[in-house]
């Protein structure tokens, strides 16, 4: 099972749904790109070796490695050594049914899933489609053996287009809620809740007053997040803004401390943890003056 794996769809707009990379990591880290689309069959047989035997596979393998015969020490980036990495990945679910096992929802118990809501797959403008049921597959998939799973769902780039912030608010929240509502029960049915993490949010808020276009504009001022399991004291509301939302007034949260409690909750010791970049100087997880939430951990 790949440590890393995204269930990213495909969004209306190229530019959008971008699963991210290892950074200057490497390929090494980088998500193992899945199809959530489960109409489609290519999707299973991409999973499976359809009819080539183990001793086959190994073969080509052989032959692989016979024309990968490039002087790696040139290659300073660290690529071959990302696409070794993708070609190990790969072959360990060519040959093992936990990753297709984890990705049938066939095998869910149909009452459970209905929890989840049903999905839409048409993308929703030049944003994501509504996939509800893609949340109880990334709960399949942490269950067998992946670290991190990223999704994506709807749109909510609500400028105006007749007032759509308010159309698209009625229909996109009661979905979310139902599907995230639906995601942390499971974990803490299943006794996951202090082992998984789970954190919903985008990358900036929206403005506090509506625009001419009824809708809403970009405000990086202010924002949310929502955090749950992970072994943290949840059922909290921390921070709060003036009473028109425009801006941060009491405990504001920055990116860093979000990150800097996930880490900690994973075992990791922040002064400690640090890796290098391709010029060779040393980086931590998070910048200095990012500690975590003392009201979580």
């Amino acid at each position: 099972m790949p440590p890393h794996l995204s269930l990213m769809h495909r969004p209306g707009a190229s530019g959008w749904g971008y699963p991210g990379t290892g950074g200057f990591l490497g390929l090494t880290h980088a998500p193992f790109l899945l199809s959530a689309d489960q109409s489609k069959r290519m999707q299973a047989d991409n999973l499976t070796l359809r009819g080539m035997t183990l001793n086959d596979l190994q073969d080509r393998m052989k032959l692989r490695s016979a024309f990968d015969d490039l002087n790696r020490s040139v290659d300073r980036s660290g690529t071959l050594d990302g696409m070794d990495e993708y070609a190990k990945q790969a072959v360990g679910i060519l040959t093992s049914s936990k990753l297709r096992d984890a990705m049938d929802l066939s095998k869910e118990d149909p009452k459970n899933l209905e929890r989840y809501g049903w999905d839409d797959p048409t993308p929703v403008r030049d944003g994501a489609p509504r996939m509800q049921r893609t949340f109880c597959l990334a709960r399949r998939l942490v269950e067998a053996g992946a670290r991190v799973v990223t999704m994506n769902f709807s749109r909510w780039d609500w400028h105006g287009q007749d007032g759509r912030n308010f159309v698209n608010g009625r229909t996109d929240m009661p979905l979310l809620d139902q599907a995230v509502t639906a995601l942390v029960s499971d974990l803490h049915e299943r006794g996951l809740d202090k082992d998984v993490s789970v954190v919903v949010w985008g990358e900036f808020g929206r403005t506090p007053k509506i625009n001419k276009d009824a809708g809403r504009d970009h405000w990086p001022q202010v924002s949310c997040a929502l955090l749950a399991g992970g072994g943290m004291r949840t059922g909290q509301v921390i921070g709060e803004t003036n009473r028109l939302a425009e801006y941060a007034a009491k405990r504001p949260v920055t990116f860093g401390e979000v990150f800097a409690t996930l880490y900690t909750k994973l075992g990791i010791n922040l002064s400690e943890a640090r890796i290098f970049d391709p010029s060779g100087k040393p980086q931590y997880l998070v910048d200095q003056g990012n500690e975590p939430m003392h009201e979580l951990v």
